[in-house]
């Protein structure tokens, strides 16, 4: 794929998009074939829609394997994820388009039961909502319930559980589910109409979308052909129970590929559909333009839509993943030609392979020829770049801190070119660098000082991070601490030590080697469940055994006080050997050293969203206004 914007492209052959069903058939058939059976997908189901009609749909393998249900494309209901977004930007700008807010107006101008916090001089606006320009911090778990009755309403859960405000708005793209549930409160604030309920009225019915939904639990008419999730696991395949939304409005809607792709043809057509129009055409072509990109040749947002340039074509789309099941909604404007593909599986490989074969196979382009060269000089400026950067779509101030170290990307200097990944870059301007294999560019920004502060691929933002919270970094301080707790414990063993002393010498060594223990067990526990527990289960809430494992640093934390204490004595009084002190004293210190650390990645003691109430705000009601903090 290619991020830059696109070019004028040289005679597309064979093909300029499909022109005849029974050869589209053939090509996915093939792919569907080949792909389900190495991805282990259940079922899938594709539609395409051209020139105002669906010009071809299929169904593939089953959505419910243990009834042998078929995956029928007017029929079989999918979970379709965050696709559900678009349908809450739409409605979005229907109330745009009916005059009933401002795309440029402060969210707090709209909040009755709480406000965000003043934090920077710009105001959130709906249009930061919507290019996920809002500058929240993220946060995952607790975003699903396993039971109805857990589900907290729209309002009460961002109240409580809005993310802060982390960045100041405008500056990057950083995904944000809470950003886009906002969206759709505002929707249901501003209408005065249940959120499910505006969206069923001002979309569905007009679309004549009758197997689609945002209501929890599902319409029971619906029930019965809603496909099953489902996992692989060493061969086996594994359900997903159906489960519920505390934000709705980013991932809530069930629909059939069929009702997809009339919201598809809507869209194409800027607002209409058959008799019906959701969309003004203004609003829609102001909804579907590109309103931010970190860079002119990098990929950006549309209103819920993002950007996607390959084959030198231009177009906008959304994926979608809940437990069980993943999707695409793929849109080429100006071909007036959209698609849409969703299995019951996690794996999003089958939408990403599926748009690059679908464009390399009806829109090819010549091979380009020349790839850029590498500036003899640059050597000298490589160390600009280089180092470790950090997905800004993360959480900073709970538990789920951790996982950023899974999201660094290391940028190397390599023979003249960055090495960003699995690909080789060359700078072609100040701060701009394209791939040596194909037009895929790479930017960077600077701050006030000259010092680079962000890498952008694609939409993605990437921070630059100081060496301390570099993934290298902190794995080598990790492996220290583990080392030397390993060997208080070794050497406790290996010597003999008295447990049931009460000697003081004794005393003090048992509690190091306690300490040690415990926080060996604490980070083996901690590496055991995250390797062996399903991501998804961490959006229901903290899992039990890991609420019981946190409770191991708050004790050691405690513990660890007294060591600084007994050290001393130990050299006063001269306790044991030199070396043996020596030992001592590096325990003490690394256990002193493992309380921040552990503080840093937000693992000491349970963390929990403080709610202040402060003045009344400025808008009509009596509600006190609530500021969320970390």
């Amino acid at each position: 794929m290619t991020s830059g914007p696109p070019q004028v492209t040289s005679p597309i052959t064979p093909h300029s998009g499909p022109t005849d069903p029974q050869e589209l058939e053939a090509f996915l058939d093939a792919f569907f074939t080949s792909q389900m059976k190495e991805l282990h997908i259940p079922g899938a189901v594709f539609i395409l829609v051209k020139d105002g009609e669906v010009f071809f749909a299929k169904g593939y393998g089953y959505a419910n394997l243990e009834k042998r249900t078929p995956v029928i494309p007017d029929k079989t209901i999918f979970r379709v994820g965050s696709v559900s977004k678009l349908f809450t930007a739409t409605a979005v700008m229907q109330l745009y388009e009916r005059k009933q807010l401002n795309l440029e107006d402060d969210v707090n101008k709209y909040l009755k039961l709480f406000q965000l916090e003043d934090k920077y001089p710009q105001p959130v606006t709906f249009a930061n909502l919507l290019t996920h320009t809002a500058g929240f911090d993220e946060h995952f778990i607790g975003q699903h319930a396993k039971r109805i009755s857990q589900v907290m309403p729209l309002g009460q859960y961002l109240a409580t559980r809005m993310p802060p405000r982390t960045m100041p708005p405008g500056q990057v793209i950083s995904y944000n589910d809470h950003a886009m549930s906002l969206a759709g409160y505002l929707v249901e604030e501003i209408s005065e109409i249940p959120f499910a309920q505006h969206i069923d009225e001002n979309i569905f019915q007009p679309l004549g979308m009758n197997r689609s939904s945002f209501q929890q639990p599902p319409p029971i008419p619906l029930l019965p052909d809603i496909a099953v999730g489902y996992r692989c696991k060493a061969g086996t395949y594994l359900l997903y129970p159906y489960d519920y939304l505390n934000t709705t409005p980013i991932a809530g809607a069930i629909s059939t590929a069929t009702d997809i792709a009339r919201f598809m043809m809507a869209h194409l057509q800027l607002g209409r559909y058959g008799d019906s129009r959701i969309l003004d055409e203004s609003t829609a072509r102001e909804m579907h333009r590109q309103h931010f990109t970190h860079h002119p040749r990098l990929r950006g947002r549309a209103y819920g839509f993002s950007e996607w340039f390959e084959n030198g074509r231009r177009a906008i789309f959304h994926d979608g993943g809940m437990p069980g099941f993943n999707c695409r909604l793929f849109l080429l404007p100006d071909q007036n030609l959209g698609f849409f593909v969703a299995c019951n599986s996690n794996t999003v490989q089958l939408a990403r392979k599926l748009t690059s074969h679908f464009l390399d196979h009806y829109y090819p382009v010549q091979e380009r020829t020349g790839s850029p060269q590498p500036s003899a000089d640059f050597r000298s400026r490589a160390r600009h770049f280089t180092g470790y950067y950090r997905y800004t779509v993360c959480s900073r101030h709970t538990i789920e801190k951790i996982s950023t170290l899974l999201s660094q990307v290391r940028v190397a200097h390599k023979d003249r070119t960055l090495s960003v990944g699995s690909g080789r870059y060359v700078e072609v301007e100040p701060l701009l660098f394209q791939r040596v294999d194909d037009e895929d560019y790479v930017a960077f920004r600077e701050d006030e000082l000259g010092r680079v502060t962000h890498m952008f691929i694609g939409t993605g933002a990437y921070e630059k991070l100081p060496r301390y919270e570099t993934k290298s970094f902190q794995l080598i301080l990790l492996g220290f601490f583990v080392i030397v707790f390993l060997s208080t414990c070794i050497d406790a063993l290996l010597s003999g030590m008295r447990l049931l002393s009460l000697h003081l010498p004794d005393l003090s060594r048992l509690l190091a080697v306690f300490i040690s223990a415990l926080n060996l067990a604490f980070l083996a526990g901690l590496a055991l469940l995250f390797t062996r527990i399903d991501p998804w289960e961490f959006t229901y809430g903290k899992p039990p055994v890991l609420t019981a494992l946190l409770v191991i640093p708050v004790v050691t934390a405690v513990l660890t006080i007294g060591l600084p204490i007994l050290t001393v004595l130990a050299w006063l009084e001269g306790y044991w050997s030199t070396i043996a002190r020596l030992h001592y004293s590096l325990t003490t210190v690394t256990a002193l050293a493992f309380v921040p650390f552990l503080r840093y990645w937000k693992l000491l003691g349970l963390r929990s969203c403080r709610i202040r109430k402060a003045a009344q705000p400025q808008v009509a009601g009596k509600q006190s206004e609530i500021y969320i903090r970390p």
